[in-house]
Parts: C-alpha cells; sequence; structure tokens
C-alpha cells in the first residue's frame, strides 16, 4: 500500500485517484470510455457544444446547460482557445482551476475559487488512476484553454458518487489550464554530490530505479538530508505540487516498503500533504534533483506508525524531483 497519500483536492472536494474512490474501476458504457484516456484527444459532441459558459478565462463563471444530460461517453469542447505552444499529453502534467457540475441536477457541486497561483488541481495525464473524465479533459490542452467537459458516470465517480453526486450521476467539468508541463522526465538529470557520510549508499539501474542499503550503525535520532544529484530547474517551495520517482525503506530491516518505480512514471502531490520529513526534503530542492531523507518516527508517522511501519521505524526515502506546478513563486 503506498504510504503516499493517493488524493488531490478541488477546493474543499476530495477526488480519489481511483475512478471511483476505490480500487476498482467501474466497467465502462461503450467503446469510447473503455479506451485509455491519455491515448487520444477526447472528440467534442453536441452535450459539451450545447454547455453555454459565461465568465473570463481565470475568474468565476456562469453555465447554462438543459439537464438532465444523459451522455454514454465523455465528449470535449474548447470554449475558450489558449495560445500556449506545449501540447498536453501521456506524461505530461497539467494545471487547472476546475469547476465541478452535475450534469442531472444542474447543480454546482464545487465551484472554483481560484487561489492566487489560479490553479486548484495538477493533474498528471496517465492511466493509472485519476478521474477518467479529468484526464479526458486536460489531454491535448494548451495554457489558455477552457475546456468543457461532460463525463458519464463511468468516468467520473461510478457507482459510488460523491458529495453532490449521486450513483449512477454524469458531471461536467470546466476547465481552465494554466499551465502545461510536456514531457515529464523520469528520472532526476542534476549533477552528482559529493556523498555524505553515514547516510545508506544508493545505487542506481539503468532507468534510475533506486538500491539502498542501510549502513550496520544504528538510526540517526534527528532528521537527516542530503542532496544526491543537483539539479538546474525551478526550486520547490512550500505549497507547490510535485512530480517525483521515489522509494522507501525501512532502516531497521532495508526492506521497501514503497515504491513509485514499476508503478507509474511519477507521482504528483501537494508538498503539505505528506509527512512531515519528506515535505522538509523537497522544499528549497529544485527540479532535476534526487535526495536522500533519513526521517525518524517524530518526522514520520510518530508514535503511532502506520500499516507497516511500527512507531519507532525510521524511514529512509530516495526521491527524484522531476516536476513542480503551483505554490508561490519562488
Amino acid at each position: 500500500m503506498s504510504k503516499i497519500p493517493a488524493f488531490l483536492t478541488i477546493a474543499g472536494l476530495t477526488l480519489a485517484l481511483t475512478a471511483c474512490g476505490s480500487g476498482a474501476t467501474p466497467e465502462p458504457t461503450d467503446a469510447a470510455a473503455a479506451s485509455s484516456p491519455s491515448a487520444e484527444c477526447t472528440e467534442s459532441g453536441a452535450l459539451s457544444d450545447a454547455v453555454e459558459v459565461t465568465g473570463d478565462f481565470g475568474a468565476p463563471l456562469t453555465i447554462a446547460i438543459d439537464a438532465p444530460l444523459a451522455p454514454t461517453a465523455t465528449q470535449r469542447t474548447v470554449a475558450i482557445d489558449g495560445t500556449g505552444t506545449e501540447t498536453a499529453k501521456a506524461g505530461s502534467i497539467v494545471e487547472v482551476a476546475i469547476t465541478l457540475y452535475n450534469a442531472e441536477t444542474d447543480e454546482v457541486i464545487q465551484p472554483t475559487t481560484y487561489s492566487t497561483d489560479g490553479a486548484s488541481l495538477v493533474l498528471p495525464i496517465n492511466d493509472t488512476g485519476f478521474l477518467p473524465g479529468l484526464v479526458r479533459s486536460a489531454n491535448c490542452a494548451v495554457e489558455g484553454d477552457r475546456i468543457v467537459t461532460v463525463s458519464p458516470a463511468t468516468d467520473a465517480f461510478g457507482d459510488q458518487g460523491t458529495t453532490g453526486v449521486a450513483a449512477g450521476e454524469p458531471v461536467i467539468f470546466v476547465m481552465d489550464v494554466i499551465s502545461v508541463i510536456e514531457d515529464v522526465p523520469t528520472q532526476a538529470s542534476g549533477v552528482d554530490q559529493p556523498v555524505e557520510a553515514g547516510f545508506p549508499t544508493v545505487a542506481l539501474a539503468d532507468d534510475g530505479a533506486p538500491t539502498i542499503t542501510i549502513p550496520e550503525t544504528e538510526a540517526p535520532a534527528e532528521l537527516k538530508i542530503s542532496t544526491l544529484k543537483k539539479g538546474d530547474g525551478a526550486v520547490v517551495t512550500d505549497g507547490a505540487s510535485v512530480a517525483v520517482a521515489y522509494t522507501g525503506v525501512l532502516w531497521a530491516t532495508g526492506e521497501a516498503f514503497d515504491s513509485s518505480w514499476g508503478r507509474a512514471p511519477y507521482t504528483v502531490f501537494a508538498t503539505g500533504s505528506v509527512i512531515p520529513g519528506f515535505t522538509q526534503a523537497l522544499v528549497g530542492q529544485t527540479v532535476g534533483s534526487q535526495v536522500i531523507a533519513v526521517i525518524p518516527p517524530e518526522f514520520g508517522y510518530g508514535e503511532a506508525g502506520t500499516q507497516g511501519i511500527s512507531g519507532t521505524d525510521t524511514l529512509v526515502f530516495v526521491v527524484d524531483i522531476l516536476a513542480v506546478a503551483g505554490g508561490p513563486t519562488a
């Protein structure tokens, strides 16, 4: 089980990374819904074309729909054409502001609050668990697009629903695309740094996956962070969303308890949504860097621990910082 929280939020609404908030993805209603959300651009249709959106890009908006809508596959219409030069595709990251509506009841489920940086969500374009309707909406987007997407329940909250959306109900996403990071690397590319004494050693496979070897010493009592590779990209600020590849092992046994390697090219999360030691290992670092963090319980899961991790376990993470979006400007 992943120890990195598998969720992001649209303002107050929690969207599980799995399609319906559980580990099971519902069966799609047709061949279009069954296809990979990140494989190709989603076409417009009569339902998405008919949604009338009023309001400027990057500002609160209103819509008019002829509810109830009953889509059998996701439809996607670009209401405002952006001028960005990078186009979202499989492996990209898209920073967006989203308003969510119930397509059956015409109710606003979550208005976009438009925070200081304008974005309310950072979406990875892949097939590893985000709501497929969101991925279909963001895929093929460019910066400055406003996209109207009508999705059936199979591409949204399925047969479980969520707050304001009953089981089986379709939804409408109105998405303003703040930025697109077209090509996210799969491993850190920074310059190797001198190895600090007392840290575990790290050996990298050809694809960048780390093997971590724990020294035959007692675990340190304090949080220890060291830069293994120094990148020259943007600085990770507090509150930013970060794309990383990571492996975590227990100091006591050297056994891995979690890893993104082999599961997805990268994982995206907000710096404030993870354990304190992991946050401190990221904030202030630069994109392209690789970091090792030795995290005692005080900066990890505390005395209570979590599944597979006791209240006395010291954790070791090796993290490749691949991209950053959102958060204050450094």
